[in-house]
């Protein structure tokens, strides 16, 4: 059955899915959601003996509806390839009692290559379908992990124009570089005298700016997203929750149809929003488990029902989570609505007027999937040090966040279901953050002193994504501030 894609904001809107991809974000402001959450048509144990391409298929051309067998697998074949360093492309580690998937194999080491190595690919080939002509744009706007992942997924590709805004002051060091050495002529990288939420909220003001996309497609250009606001990047990430649990089946960890918990290192809620997808097509996931840090606007939220971004704003060793905005928690919002745009709309426009909303009683009780909890920046520290410690095992400190977490949940209920904990950076990406949770000592040595030292440490080959930024010159110097973004993106491109 065909899949299509209604604006949270407005079903008068449905496109097909290559235009939704190709969209980003709906004109109205909205998000693009399946008009259904389409049933898994395999058996988890045949599944089970598929590769990663292969369940990778079997989920996205469920949703992906307009596209042929052929151009989808050409997609999938082309996206997760040599770029990842291992075969499994997202393996299992078990750990102290859980299993680690590890999302960071790909090119820039962490869980945003799983969906940015294939979104160019479904985008061009969307262009194709669609018969466009213009020059696709892509606009984003990163917390550190979607800017580089986006960057090198889009460098280089013809009929395509990348430009990537980051908090200057809101991201590691080492994601600074990632970025800023970037190659491609058609990649342009600028630092923002703000934070996340602020380059967030400038690049959907630019999409929603007619009068800039007239002028755009006068001069050959049109807008489009790389953020996890894009269906294309939401679809892949729901590959990987099939993926471990058929594996866990595979290795005779679980058995068929025994449920596992989820849990998920949450900002943007579109990571923890894909496991609920997979769930809702009949993945026997117990609970979805919403790790937060010190920034805990979801945990506030699952706690009331109440989600208030008037708070204070704090940075933390968890960068990719320090968000108070949490747009693909808009997608969650609506189905919860009874998938009432209306309603949404309002939510919405409450979020972007008082700063806050809250949801009805009958909402609430809709989301008894979700458990939502959060790790200080002393318990993200101590997680890691007791892990390695214990296990000898090294992790990142996003995941160390839903580490925290996932053991306060399990001592305060007791449930002893298996649990797959989405380890979403490479420990190499925070390397300053991980050595010092390890021991204090560490702290006297250089960032790249670090990553030798963790690797010696952790005995782990040091990344290639790493080792190739150590000498890399720095090609993206541009700073603006956050109301100058527009002008930015029309002297980057040469509008007039």
């Amino acid at each position: 059955m065909e899949v299509l894609y209604n604006s949270t904001r407005n079903n008068g809107i449905q496109v097909k899915a290559s235009e939704a991809v190709l969209k980003g974000l709906s004109e109205d402001g909205g998000l693009f959601v399946p008009d259904h959450i389409p049933a898994l048509d395999k058996g988890l144990k045949e599944l089970s003996g598929m590769t990663y391409q292969e369940v990778a298929y079997e989920v996205m051309k469920l949703y992906l509806t307009d596209f042929t067998e052929e151009e989808l697998k050409d997609c999938i074949a082309k996206a997760y390839d040599g770029k990842f360093d291992t075969e499994a492309i997202a393996p299992l580690v078990s750990a102290d009692g859980a299993y680690y998937l590890e999302l960071f194999h790909g090119a820039t080491i962490a869980f945003k290559d799983m969906a940015l190595s294939i979104l160019p690919h479904l985008m061009i080939t969307s262009a194709k379908k669609n018969k466009v002509k213009n020059e696709i744009v892509i606009l984003t706007a990163t917390s550190g992990d979607t800017g580089k992942a986006a960057l090198a997924g889009f460098a280089g590709v013809e009929g395509t124009k990348i430009i990537v805004f980051y908090p200057k002051n809101g991201v590691s060091p080492i994601q600074e570089r990632q970025m800023v050495t970037q190659k491609g002529d058609n990649t342009y990288v600028v630092g923002i005298h703000g934070n996340f939420d602020d380059a967030q909220t400038g690049v959907k003001k630019l999409f929603a700016d007619r009068e800039l996309e007239e002028r755009l497609d006068r001069q050959g250009f049109q807008f489009s997203s790389a953020n996890s606001i894009n269906i294309g990047r939401l679809v892949p990430q729901i590959v990987y929750y099939v993926y471990a649990y058929v594996r866990l089946l595979a290795e005779g960890k679980i058995a068929e149809g025994e449920k596992i918990n989820v849990v998920v290192p949450t900002g943007n809620f579109g990571n923890i929003l894909a496991a609920f997808y997979a769930k809702n097509m009949g993945l026997p996931i117990g609970k979805l488990i919403c790790a937060s840090n010190d920034n805990k606007v979801l945990y506030d939220f699952f706690r009331t029902g109440v989600y208030d971004k008037n708070r204070e704003f704090v940075l933390t060793s968890s960068p990719s989570m320090d968000i108070l905005i949490s747009s693909n928690l808009e997608r969650l919002i609506y189905r919860i609505a009874g998938n009432d745009a209306k309603k949404n709309e309002e939510l919405m426009k409450a979020l972007s007027g008082e700063g806050k909303y809250e949801i009805t009683e009958e909402m609430k009780s809709r989301l008894e999937d979700f458990y939502g909890n959060f790790a200080t920046e002393e318990e993200a520290a101590e997680t890691i040090k007791g892990l390695y410690g214990k296990t000898g095992y090294v992790i990142d400190t996003h995941t160390a966040v839903a580490a925290c977490v996932y053991r306060k949940y399990a001592e305060e209920t007791k449930d002893g279901a298996p649990a797959v904990i989405a380890s979403t950076a490479s420990p190499f990406k925070f390397t300053r953050s991980v050595m010092n949770a390890i021991d204090g000592k560490y702290d006297r040595m250089t960032d790249f002193e670090l990553v030798d030292e963790l690797s010696s440490l952790a005995n782990i080959k040091v990344p290639a994504a790493i080792e190739e930024i150590r000498t890399a010159p720095v090609l993206h110097d541009h700073v603006c501030g956050k109301e100058e973004m527009k002008k930015t993106v029309e002297a980057f491109l040469g509008i007039k």
